[in-house]
């Protein structure tokens, strides 16, 4: 038998589906098994009770010119027989990201191993339909696994592992469109929902004949993803605009800055930038066809230099960039001010995080300043 893998018993887990391994060893006190193939130990490392494992990871990505994100679950790992890391793959919800390989290994298919790990670890966790962000360059590597490409810019690449999953968003999205000449799209994080959300909305359903909202729906927010589309929801309802007006709940197909990978681009503006990229190019060429979005409004930003940037990415994916796609008109509307400053999302946190309820009343609709009032309600714990 070859050498069992000097690594700590923490990072091996139950290894029943690797039966085609040529040889599986037994290691630990906990009896937990990992699977040799062709020398490598294929194992796990849980980022969050195996320090030691974790710090080997961060060494490899650090080696590949990679960075650790702080999401990451577990990792798939490839070891030889001495326990020396070879290879990882790392999983942070529905995404796949975090992929090294030391260089004697690569073109070796130990990623295919890791790659096979992951999946069964994710379906494991009820995760079936995941995601990829990395360089244009690892294109070819993961449609090689089963991935298929979404969108690319110069810095990033967005694949899923599935040929079906933007199709099938999109039929359920057509299912929705509305009559007209002129489409119009907003897309909210509504952090939470306020009068200058509102004042977009009602804008922009005045330019159009039928208006789609979007929310983003991960919860990478300070208020989670039904509670924003429930406010949203509830505050557009007193506008009285009838079917006009469609609110849909979040998809992986709006990428959010938020959730964006660190990993692979180490400064903030390249990920901002391939963020918007990615996500813009999917509304221009697969949501708003669905829906026949002709117009998309988005308020301007006086505050914040990465949003007025996105504004900008807006205006040249959507309007400009040359994709096999109808051009879509990009309009900025002016943000409401109250007490002569723009109303916005974090003025309300502010307001919220210091009990001036008050404050906090004069930038929200009913139904948002109901919700905040009973976060500081006697006896309600945040």
């Amino acid at each position: 038998m070859a050498a069992i893998p000097a690594v700590t018993a923490g990072e091996w887990k139950s290894f029943h589906r690797y039966r085609s391994a040529r040889e599986v060893a037994v290691s630990g006190a906990d009896g937990l098994e990992t699977a040799v193939e062709d020398g490598c130990a294929i194992g796990l490392v849980d980022a969050a009770r195996d320090a030691r494992g974790l710090e080997q990871v961060r060494g490899l990505l650090k080696a590949s010119g990679l960075g650790l994100d702080a999401d990451v679950e577990l990792f798939a790992t490839a070891r030889d027989a001495s326990g020396r890391l070879l290879a990882c793959l790392g999983l942070a919800g529905d995404v796949v990201k975090c992929a090294a390989s030391a260089p004697e290994v690569r073109g070796e298919g130990v990623t295919a191993r890791l790659m096979q790990r992951i999946l069964d670890e994710a379906s494991d966790r009820g995760r079936t339909h995941l995601f990829a962000f990395t360089r244009p360059g690892n294109r070819a590597i993961l449609e090689g696994l089963g991935f298929h490409a979404l969108a690319v810019t110069d810095d990033a690449v967005l694949l899923e592992n599935t040929p079906f999953g933007l199709s099938s968003y999109v039929a359920g999205l057509a299912r929705l469109r509305r009559p007209g000449r002129r489409i119009g799209g907003v897309v909210l994080n509504a952090n939470p929902f306020t009068f200058g959300h509102r004042y977009l909305v009602e804008r922009a359903a005045s330019e159009c004949d039928a208006l789609h909202v979007f929310v983003v729906g991960e919860d990478a927010s300070a208020f989670d993803a039904a509670t924003r589309l429930r406010l949203v929801r509830d505050g557009i309802a007193g506008l009285d605009l009838g079917e006009q007006v469609v609110v849909h709940p979040g998809s992986r197909y709006i990428v959010s800055r938020a959730t964006f990978p660190n990993y692979f681009l180490a400064r903030e503006d390249a990920r901002a930038s391939a963020a918007a990229g990615l996500d813009l190019q999917l509304f221009r060429t697969a949501i708003a066809p669905a829906l026949g979005i002709t117009d998309r409004f988005v308020g301007t930003e006086p505050l914040s230099p990465v949003t007025a940037a996105y504004n900008a990415e807006m205006r040249w994916w959507l309007a400009e960039a040359p994709l096999d796609a109808p051009p879509i008109a990009v309009h900025e509307v002016a943000r409401l001010e109250v007490d002569g400053e723009a109303v916005s999302a974090s003025r309300v946190r502010q307001g919220l995080a210091s009990g001036d309820l008050d404050a906090v009343a004069r930038l929200v609709p009913g139904p948002t300043l109901a919700h905040l009032r009973s976060l500081v309600s006697p006896g309600h714990r945040r």
